[in-house]
């Protein structure tokens, strides 16, 4: 079955003057147009397409790459704002329309959303929206505390940094756990750290526990040796200091050089750290 807005392999059917026409199992075909043809295609050779609807409405296959695909969520700029809405570079020569009705608030141009696309059954087009929640899974999530997850910062908050779990969940990072510049659109990877009782998912940036030492210790010796073997950080430095020297909270650090110091390799004074 052919899939509008995902990428599809599909194979090659026979040559015509405007195009390659394309199938799959199911007898099924779709035009792919002159100008994505590559010169090595040839008859019953398979490829990698990706479908949707041109300016005519017509179904067609492309070679481009999108920057998202449906039932995906991906953050894009806005080049044009018309009677019917706000369109978005995505990639393709056909702009994505995101409808009026579907945006939380009137997209500007130039600006940048995070976005969801999606089909739209009562017209068969791709559109983008972003009003993100009722696109989120609200059940109880399928994660365990501790797992790595992928994440896609969303929005800030006052509480921190709302993201897209694992192109499913809202989860939130709290801004006194965020030691590095985070943009919506990012794309991270995190550890989910508490599932509260609502279902409501909090997230880390750093591995829980001791897991997380061995890495920043490494940081640490890392940076020491690009500074010759000195940095004016202990266990009374502000907690700014630390981040903007390792990116790293206070409590990682702390756990990190008492490794590092129990291993002799490290030794702390008052002025600050030394390779042992």
């Amino acid at each position: 079955m052919i899939q509008i807005g995902k990428i599809n392999t599909l194979v090659a059917l026979r040559e015509t003057s405007v195009g390659v026409f394309l199938g799959d199992d199911e007898d099924n075909d779709i035009l792919l147009p002159n100008k994505y043809v590559p010169d090595t295609l040839r008859v019953d050779d398979p490829i990698d397409v990706f479908v949707y609807t041109d300016s005519e409405d017509r179904i067609i296959a492309t070679t481009l790459t999108p920057k998202i695909q449906r039932n995906q969520f991906a953050r894009l700029q806005v080049v044009s704002v018309t009677s019917v809405g706000a369109f978005l570079d995505w990639g393709l020569e056909k702009d994505l329309l995101v409808p009026y009705r579907e945006q939380s608030r009137p997209m500007e141009v130039g600006r940048w959303y995070v976005v969801y696309l999606y089909l739209d059954h009562e017209t068969d087009r791709l559109v983008a929206s972003s009003r993100l929640n009722r696109f989120l899974d609200s059940e109880v999530p399928n994660l365990t505390e501790g797992q790595e997850v992928s994440l896609l910062a969303w929005e800030p908050t006052d509480l921190g940094i709302n993201v897209i779990i694992n192109n499913r969940y809202r989860g939130l990072v709290y801004a006194n756990e965020v030691f590095r510049q985070v943009y919506p659109g990012d794309r991270l990877t995190g550890y989910v750290k508490t599932i509260r009782e609502d279902n409501r998912i909090d997230v880390s940036l750093q591995k829980p526990g001791y897991e997380n030492v061995e890495p920043n210790a490494q940081r640490i010796l890392a940076t020491l040796k690009d500074q010759k073997g000195f940095l004016p950080l202990n266990d009374y430095s502000e907690p700014e200091e630390i981040y903007k020297s390792l990116e790293m909270s206070k409590k990682t650090f702390k756990k990190a050089i008492g490794a590092l110091f129990r291993e002799r390799k490290i030794v702390i004074k008052e002025d600050g750290i030394y390779l042992a």
